[in-house]
């Protein structure tokens, strides 16, 4: 009942921005967390960003920390991927999950995959050498 409709994927030269989006639509749905991850061939989906609905604040995996900003619009039940120096390796499927609301947490608890309720179909950035 609940979709997350990702949009903003691409093809870009490395050192190139991105701007990935995530609406949610279906139901109505208090929201915990809204995170990014991302599945590049071969390897595992690995954790990029989260963002606590209620306050805003952020965390970011290392390799994107310094690059990559998540930031949310209440009113239009979006998330957004600010993705700037992008690098060869940063090439993968990126998802955009949510939490629904259950109680508080601290903000690395929204690193693992498995705690998302709602996954996205994801959309896919190549950034180029």
């Amino acid at each position: 009942q609940v979709q997350l409709v990702e949009s903003g994927g691409g093809l870009v030269q490395a050192g190139g921005s991105l701007r990935l989006s995530c609406a949610a639509s279906g139901r109505s749905f208090s929201k915990d967390a809204m995170g990014w991850f991302r599945q590049a061939p071969g390897l595992e989906r690995e954790f990029v960003a989260a963002i606590r609905w209620s306050t805003g604040s952020t965390y970011y995996a290392d390799s994107v920390k310094g690059r990559f900003t998540i930031s949310r619009d209440n009113a239009k039940n979006t998330v957004y991927l600010q993705m700037n120096s992008l690098k060869p390796e940063d090439t993968a499927v990126y998802y955009c999950a949510a939490v629904e609301r259950r109680r508080t947490y601290a903000l690395s608890y929204y690193t693992t995959g498995s705690v998302y309720d709602y996954w996205g179909q994801g959309t896919q950035v190549t950034v180029s050498s």
